[in-house]
């Protein structure tokens, strides 16, 4: 397919070449099962692949100069690995169902935050059975505590997990179907085909699968072994797909957790502290009369952490909290500022133990400070609780865990709570975590009636989970012509990990090189990767509890680690006397990577002849089994960039934009693309602007007027994404976070090409002075914006 490069852009190739050495992975046989129901049902498969490979999929063909690396962790076993493991035991619990109107229906135990895994799901299931992804419906499944670790989200691992399984039931429920048609039509079962909805016969008679469901039904639940479709001959997966719910989206017919009406659950909304982590004081607010006496207002609790306020509307709660006079306590860092949380992580630092080698040193360090990865739909949950019982509408990524944390709040058994998945508003980790699930049920349970609990915007940015604060340094010592030894040390604020990601972790510990490490540190052993051939090669982290709310916002470790490395390389490059590019392309360890390298300097143009205060900065990753490069042309001189980037302070824009991305087998190049895009505009943000400032014990950023993600002006007016379809993977890789770490890296280093000065912290823009006004703390929710404009310009 050709490439368009008006606006933003994909180009596709091929899908199939010779010499790609691909694993004869689609000519296995699979288990999977015939259940016992009325009709047709299907579950997933149990699989027989071992948990190691034989060797790494990520051979080493770096040139002679390179001093070759020993093998890292995610060379062999990422966390997508990790996650597919601890989901085996339970695949036979998943289900592929066909209906009696003639529809396909799978009930996804994932939470869909806009990253389009019911689109891709629906289309895996068609190409496996036949029928038009149209006429297969792809739900999110309530909360089901069977299947343990198989209904988490998150690590861009929903696809990568699944695939295999769901294509197993899929390809059942083809042949039980076949089956079937071959009785009623007496014909053998190798001379029909699927057509539509229906199963074909070679004189054109036709049979509906809703006519055929009960007669495939199986009376007892039986194995049953299938060998899957071959690559060559799909016709759904890999052709560009919208979203199928994208004209509900853009037409408001999308239904969040706010939209839904469910009876009596009114508005909820929490008063909270002004410092991070502050809680009341014993006794109520001084006027909580007056409070309770308020236009719509039906009640003030105290929950754990505040007071809650349930009215009739969202704007009469808004107006309730600002008017509650409640004497708080200090919070967990109290007169504390960034600077404090510098200097402690300082102290907590590893040392970059010098190599027995010989050669020239250099070293840097970086300051990556908070981020917020707040989506567009705040915290929000609704629960209702009555006699004993509750339900729960959240858009949770771990539900079991938040149906586990319901329970416990309500002081009910688990299976006494229903827990509806809703599609949700954008996720970025923030998802992973029940808060707004645990405050609803409190609420719920100190009103007696049900809630419809949301967090207004200034309490997400302040009061919410953050990208911990956190110092990257990179050591490297040269030969003349290579890197003898490369370190890196990433020293953060402790990383907290949800309930259901733990328990996959520790699920998995044992598996990993390291035995027993602690979480944080095991997600990071397999996770960070250095990609290169540089000889003695470490790679470290410590954490340090602190306080904060912190969560594995998007790509967790990614974006930082990944600036760090990739800005040294450019030193390094600088050093040795060689162009960046060049450099990458010699000492990479794969040719996987190799390729995806040539293939960015190619589309990119890279070395072109650009203006000074303008130049081409370029990244590289590999993580969730892709791998991808970006190259940037970011222009830094103030008589051309001439509107600001945040109020009052102008800076460096990216005007152009190249991304190539392998990843591995390519399910839906539209839903790829998008997911790509979102990264890119993130790793953006991180770069340039998006940072929190924590000063005296609170963030004060309280909303997106100043807490400043990439604004719409600033994205690259050209974006060319060129996603390979001809992958030597076997298999899906990660979407969801892949993007940001190489648009990150790329973009700090044109950054520093451009201006010849180098970066200590990011984002870029982040020091004094400050360009915006804080709000005060109190009242706590601040008004918004009457005009937006005025906070872009």
């Amino acid at each position: 397919m050709p490439a368009h490069r008006a606006g933003t852009t994909t180009q596709l190739d091929p899908v199939e070449k010779s010499g790609t050495g691909r694993s004869p992975v689609n000519r296995r046989r699979f288990l999977g099962y015939l259940i016992a129901a009325p009709t047709l049902v299907v579950a997933a498969e149990m699989a027989r692949e071992t948990v190691w490979p034989e060797s790494s999929p990520w051979a080493s063909v770096a040139n002679a100069a390179a001093l070759p690396s020993p093998p890292q962790t995610p060379e062999y076993y990422e966390f997508v690995d990790s996650y597919r493991d601890a989901c085996r035991p339970t695949n036979a619990l998943l289900k592929v169902e066909v209906n009696k109107d003639g529809t396909v229906s799978f009930a996804l135990p994932r939470s869909d935050n806009g990253q389009g895994i019911q689109t891709s799901f629906a289309m895996i299931i068609a190409e496996e059975i036949g029928c038009d992804p149209a006429n297969v419906k792809v739900t999110l499944a309530d909360a089901r505590p069977e299947l343990l670790f198989n209904q988490l989200t998150g690590g861009s691992s929903s696809t990568y997990s699944l695939y295999t399984p769901v294509r197993v039931a899929a390809a059942i429920a083809k042949g039980a179907l076949l089956e079937a048609a071959a009785q009623q039509l007496g014909q053998d079962k190798r001379t029909l085909t699927v057509a539509g909805q229906t199963v074909v016969d070679t004189t054109g008679k036709a049979i509906g699968f809703g006519d055929l469901t009960t007669l495939a039904a199986s009376p007892v639940t039986k194995a049953v072994d299938v060998v899957l479709k071959p690559r060559e001959q799909f016709k759904v997966i890999g052709k560009p797909r919208n979203k199928d719910d994208q004209y509900a989206i853009v037409t408001g017919q999308k239904k969040f957790a706010m939209d839904l009406q469910i009876p009596d659950a009114l508005p909820t909304m929490i008063c909270r502290a002004p410092d991070l982590n502050g809680f009341p004081k014993k006794g109520d607010p001084s006027n909580i009369d007056e409070v309770r006496n308020m236009p719509g207002v039906e009640g003030v609790a105290r929950i754990g952490n505040g007071w809650a306020v349930r009215a009739r509307t969202f704007g009469q709660c808004i107006d309730a909290v600002n008017a509650l006079q409640v004497n708080w306590n200090a919070g967990t860092l109290a007169g504390k500022s960034d600077a404090d949380v510098v200097k402690q992580l300082r102290a907590a630092e590893l040392p970059l133990a010098v190599p027995a080698v010989p050669g020239k040193t250099i070293e840097q360090d970086f300051v990556h400070y908070s981020r917020n990865g707040s989506a567009l739909e705040t915290n929000c949950a609704i629960v209702s609780f009555k006699n004993g019982k509750a339900e729960v509408w959240a858009p949770a990524k771990s539900p079991i865990s938040g149906q586990k944390i319901a329970a416990q709040k309500l002081g009910i058994p688990q299976n006494a709570v229903d827990f509806h998945v809703i599609p949700g508003g954008g996720s970025f980790g923030r998802r992973l975590f029940n808060d707004s699930i645990q405050e609803a049920a409190e609420a719920a349970k100190a009103f007696g009636k049900p809630v419809k609990l949301m967090w207004d915007r200034a309490n997400d940015c302040r009061q919410g989970r953050v990208k911990p604060l956190c110092t990257t340094r990179v050591r490297a010592v040269l030969t003349d012509d290579a890197v003898a030894s490369f370190e890196l040390r990433y020293t953060g604020v402790g990383m907290e990990v949800d309930e259901g990601l733990t328990d996959v972790l520790t699920s998995q510990l044992i598996k990993a090189p390291g035995g027993n490490l602690g979480v944080s540190e095991t997600f990071w052993e397999i996770s960070v990767l250095t990609p290169y051939n540089f000889g003695v090669n470490t790679r470290f982290m410590n954490e340090v509890n602190m306080g904060f709310n912190t969560g594995s916002t998007r790509n967790v470790y990614g974006p930082d680690t990944c600036t760090a490395r990739e800005v040294m390389i450019d030193k390094i490059a600088e050093r040795l006397k060689k162009d960046p590019m060049k450099f990458r392309t010699e000492f990479i360890k794969t040719e996987r990577a190799r390729r995806v390298l040539e293939r960015v300097a190619k589309e990119a143009d890279w070395g072109k002849s650009m203006e000074p205060g303008t130049a081409q900065g370029i990244g590289f990753h590999q993580e969730y089994k892709a791998v991808m490069a970006c190259i940037v042309e970011l222009d830094a001189r103030p008589e051309t960039v001439n509107r600001p980037i945040v109020k009052g302070k102008t800076g460096p824009r990216v005007t152009k934009l190249t991304f190539v991305v392998d990843p591995g087998l390519l399910i839906n190049p539209n839903g790829y693309k998008a997911q790509m895009m979102g990264g890119i505009n993130d790793g953006i943000a991180n770069a340039l602007t998006a940072g929190l400032h924590f000063d005296n014990g609170h963030f004060l950023e309280a909303s997106w007027d100043n807490y400043y993600y990439t604004r719409q002006w600033n994205t690259p007016p050209e974006i060319n994404i060129i996603v390979l379809e001809d992958s030597e993977s076997p298999e899906p890789a990660g979407a969801g976070e892949a993007g940001v770490a190489a648009a990150m890296s790329a973009t700090v280093n044109g950054w520093r090409r451009a201006t010849g000065q180098e970066p200590t912290y990011t984002p870029l823009l982040h020091k004094d002075p400050l360009p915006f006004e804080p709000y005060p703390t109190i009242p706590p929710i601040p008004p918004s914006p009457t005009n937006s404009l005025e906070f872009l310009y």
